[in-house]
């Protein structure tokens, strides 16, 4: 089929959606540079910080969170929705969109509805098992549902017939040789490049036990000439780290340019979010996960099939201890055989073409319409 002329693409509220939107933007714009984007937001989402400065054009319309039980939203959300979903139809109609490209979050309800009605193609992707509430709505709307991981469709019946494609990775990161950034990247951190470093990254939410736990080991860890680069998460309270360190501890509230963290890294700490596990497995990271403990375990579920394949170790968050990660951080990161195994098979499990392996999807669900 001839290229697209238009995509409208719809996702937001998290990292996690927005993101894989991010780097499937930019497959299409490296295939085609003519190729009208138009990305959809709501007013209050973190879509406000990332698309624009990415050079991409977001148009915010209402968006309403979905009840999750029988209440007065309910009552109240076909209104919302209709709004929300007329103003989704609107940018549509002016761009002149050719297929509707979805990551989740509640900015896709009204875009599904409003590419429905236009009976534009729509395309699904989703990261998580079980789907998110938004793309369950959407899935009664298309067919064409792609998932990033091959453990989805055998845990999920809603997502039984979907493609595995992979989660749409940036360049910076699917591209990254983190033997050949290894030196440069430390030398950018202030971390020298001759002793081992841990990186640990929580992420913005609920990473403080793995903070404390950390900080609670880090004499320990200096002991034994393992740097560490540890991300706090801007959200968090700073944790004290000591100050006579033999070796450097570095903290950063927050990280933008994780390909740097990665490169620096010889093991990773860090939670089980959809996009750290195709990160870190794309690359051949050896990642000890620490799924999030309050959510439908979600986290676990993403996980688990890279610790399965020998990528990484599990530990719940409640056993996240000093101890336990002196006892298991510093045998493993000075053991460079295992930690070579695990970055091979890391490497096996993930992959590094989520994005071309999206967009041929997307044309063959244009083309099928």
């Amino acid at each position: 089929m001839g290229p697209l002329r238009s995509v409208v693409l719809a996702g937001g509220g998290t990292g996690g959606h927005i993101y894989p939107l991010l780097a499937f933007a930019d497959c299409l714009r490296r295939h085609d540079p003519g190729v009208q984007i138009t990305c959809l937001g709501t007013p209050k989402g973190l879509e406000n910080e990332l698309i624009p400065p990415a050079g991409y054009d977001l148009r915010n319309i209402p968006a309403y969170q979905l009840p999750r039980s029988i209440n007065m939203n309910l009552v109240r959300t076909p209104g919302r929705m209709w709004t929300a979903a007329r103003a989704a139809g609107k940018v549509i109609e002016e761009v002149r969109a050719d297929v509707v490209v979805g990551f989740g979050g509640y900015v896709s309800v009204p875009a599904y509805l409003a590419a429905w009605r236009r009976e534009l193609p729509i395309v699904i992707h989703e990261v998580n098992v079980p789907p998110g509430v938004a793309n369950r709505l959407g899935m009664r709307f298309t067919k064409h549902v792609a998932v990033g991981f091959p453990h989805q469709p055998a845990q999920a019946e809603a997502l039984r017939d979907a493609r595995v494609v992979g989660v749409p990775l940036r360049r910076n990161i699917a591209g990254l040789d983190r033997a050949a950034m290894r030196n440069a990247a430390r030398a950018h951190f202030g971390l020298r490049p001759d002793l081992p470093v841990l990186f640990v990254a929580g992420g913005s939410q609920g990473a403080r036990s793995i903070n404390l736990a950390v900080a609670g080991a880090a004499k320990e860890l200096a002991r034994n000439g393992i740097q560490v680069l540890h991300v706090m998460g801007a959200r968090n309270e700073p944790v004290p780290i000591p100050s006579d360190l033999p070796v450097p501890y570095v903290t950063l509230p927050y990280l933008s340019d994780m390909d740097a963290g990665y490169a620096a890294a010889d093991l990773m700490l860090g939670r089980g979010g959809a996009m750290t596990c195709a990160e870190v497995a794309a690359i051949g990271l050896p990642t000890i996960y620490v799924p999030y403990p309050h959510s439908n375990q979600e986290q676990k579920r993403n996980a688990l099939p890279v610790v399965e394949a020998g990528g990484g170790l599990l530990v719940d968050d409640a056993e996240l201890t000093p101890d336990w990660l002196e006892r298991t951080v510093i045998p493993l990161i000075r053991d460079p055989q295992r930690l070579h195994t695990m970055g091979a098979a890391a490497a096996g499990y993930g992959r590094r073409d989520g994005d071309e392996a999206l967009l041929n999807f997307v044309y063959e669900a244009v083309a099928s319409q």
